[in-house]
């Protein structure tokens, strides 16, 4: 599996690549197995692709603050991702996996592997709901996939010593709820994990078995995806397809 941690300089770059990374692995010959590691310094809202951002973003604040606010090509709800917040992301080859063609398969092989890596440093984490990692009831991971013809892009964050309360500061009350949340507030609903990020990070790369360390980017795809999807206001706000 190839490597890639990489943080972008342009926040909203870091999501266009996600998907530029996805169509890449799709234009390949062969199959595309990768796993990418990235993190903010700063608070980034990141809503679904089918997300309301009406319902689920505080847009006085997030404007206030001057806080960025981008759609995601995956679906699930609305994330704060920032400091103290990792994100990841494996594309998976339908071809080495073909059982991930059931997306119930897909979520339950990638939270297991990330589980593994957690459990490695001493946490005991657990999947519920549909995409969640929880430490006990409380959510310590968000969830998301997008299928292709031949690949799958599956990511989320790794909240490890994360400010909480960025999450009810920016987003409302999310309009898809998990059963086990039982109507808690985001300060009740998520929690750190208390590990060091960079531990976690290794433990990741370990777990997925992510050998072969890349760096150069389809870099003409990202722009291309920012200027004509994820720099506009019809996609990222009203979630228009460009």
């Amino acid at each position: 599996m190839q490597l890639l941690d990489l943080t972008l300089d342009d926040p909203v770059a870091n999501i266009a690549l996600e998907e530029a990374l996805l169509d890449e692995a799709e234009s390949n010959d062969e199959p595309t197995e990768l796993l990418r590691l990235w993190h903010l310094d700063m608070p980034m809202v990141v809503i679904g692709r089918s997300s309301s951002y009406e319902s689920e973003v505080n847009g006085n604040q997030t404007n206030m603050d001057a806080v960025p606010v981008v759609r995601r090509c995956s679906g699930g709800a609305a994330i704060v991702c920032g400091a103290g917040c990792l994100m990841y992301s494996v594309i998976l080859s339908y071809q080495n996996h073909p059982e991930l063609q059931q997306i119930s398969n897909a979520h339950d092989f990638v939270l297991t592997t990330v589980s593994k890596a957690i459990n490695k440093l001493g946490v005991e984490s657990t999947k519920q709901g549909t995409s969640d990692l929880t430490v006990g009831t409380r959510k310590i991971s968000g969830n998301s996939l997008r299928c292709k013809r031949n690949h799958i892009l599956y990511h989320g964050t790794l909240l490890c010593n994360y400010d909480l309360d960025l999450v009810g500061r920016y987003l409302g009350t999310a309009p898809r709820q998990p059963e086990y949340r039982q109507q808690r507030t985001h300060n009740q609903f998520v929690a750190n994990l208390g590990v060091d990020m960079e531990a976690l990070r290794q433990s990741l790369i370990d777990t997925w078995e992510a050998t072969q360390a890349r760096s150069e980017i389809p870099s003409a795809m990202v722009e291309s995806l920012l200027e004509n999807k994820y720099r506009c206001d019809k996609w990222n706000l009203h979630g228009q397809n460009l």
